[in-house]
């Protein structure tokens, strides 16, 4: 057994203290013959510091597209070729979508805005959708709109938004790489005061923008110090258009020795399967990760991409004898 995971298998299993950087880093180049143990391992200290519940969530674009931002990943960038275009989404529709993902047997329904922030159109849409949700499903309501005022992070509050999405991306040290029309610091400012508000926190990112996996240990350190509710982790589906768009795909093996390491850097936070894991994994990794450590996931489609239909992710829970998490449970 490598010596990172008896140290991890004390301290973090033991304990519930995360792994450093240089234990993630560890972690990251196991060789292929310890990745079992190590999802094991991470496996282990989930279901002892989060429990076997499994949460589910569905998204929804309020607005598609148009973004003035240049994230090189991202075909809503309205400053690339990439084939979305902008378009609002009507209060029915949004009322519509939470009903269905609520009759997934989901807790989470995350209305998520294409824009750098929210202008007072978009707060103005996300009062009477939140509200009208709110009247006719059971669900709790998350947001992501990007970077926020401190007076727009009170009104959210006010709304009954429950958790605020607000990714990082990646490390620190690759953002400029990534993304030059915003710093990382105004992003963690954002969050910051999410924190503060008590809304939530939802922070995570996406791995395979070419970032060294030094940059990998550097990114799941940092939000073991932000400390967020749940961290979702997208791996990089190239979308034609974009900068990023040539990018190999993350190897799966290299996908879920992330998803471990994470983990063991993060024990008790909620850890997300979100975009591009059907594209890294397929449906044998999927399993795999629901087994080392991953106990969350979106249902249905992305917000750009397609991903696994509901009743897939559903039946592959209820195979693994994973119970989806109740809503009674999570208000």
């Amino acid at each position: 057994m490598p010596e990172i995971l008896d140290q991890a298998r004390e301290r973090v299993l033991g304990n519930g203290v995360g792994l450093d950087e240089a234990g993630v880093l560890a972690v990251l180049n196991l060789p292929d013959e310890h990745l079992p143990a190590a999802l094991q391992l991470a496996h282990e200290v989930r279901m002892r510091w989060c429990g076997p519940e499994v949460e589910v969530e569905g998204i929804i674009s309020l607005k598609t597209g148009g973004c003035p931002e240049d994230c090189h990943f991202c075909s809503q960038s309205g400053l690339f070729t990439s084939p979305v275009r902008s378009v609002w989404l009507d209060i029915p529709a949004l009322v519509e979508a939470a009903k269905q993902t609520a009759a997934t047997g989901a807790t989470e329904f995350c209305i998520v805005a294409a824009v750098r922030g929210p202008d007072a159109r978009l707060m103005k849409q996300m009062r009477e959708g939140v509200a009208a949700i709110r009247a006719a499903v059971d669900i709790q309501v998350a947001a992501s709109l990007g970077m926020l005022t401190k007076e727009q992070v009170d009104e959210l509050v006010e709304m009954g938004v429950h958790r605020y999405n607000h990714n990082l991306e990646t490390c620190r040290s690759y953002f400029p790489n990534v993304v030059t029309t915003h710093s990382w610091e105004e992003r963690w400012e954002t969050l910051r005061m999410v924190r503060e508000s008590g809304m939530e926190v939802c922070c995570g990112g996406i791995l395979g923008l070419g970032e060294t996996v030094e940059q990998r240990a550097e990114f799941a350190a940092q939000l073991a110090e932000l400390d967020p509710h749940e961290v979702p982790l997208n791996f990089l589906n190239p979308r034609p258009g974009t900068p990023l768009g040539d990018r190999p795909v993350v190897e799966g093996k290299d996908a879920l020795r992330a998803i471990a390491a994470f983990r063991l850097a993060m024990p008790r936070t909620i850890l997300r399967y979100a975009g591009g894991r059907e594209l890294t994994l397929g449906d044998l990794g999927t399993r795999d990760g629901l087994l080392g450590g991953i106990n969350a996931v979106i249902v249905g489609n992305y917000l750009t991409t397609l991903g696994r239909p509901a009743t897939a992710d559903l039946k592959l829970l209820e195979d693994l004898k994973m119970p989806v998490k109740a809503l009674s449970a999570t208000l």
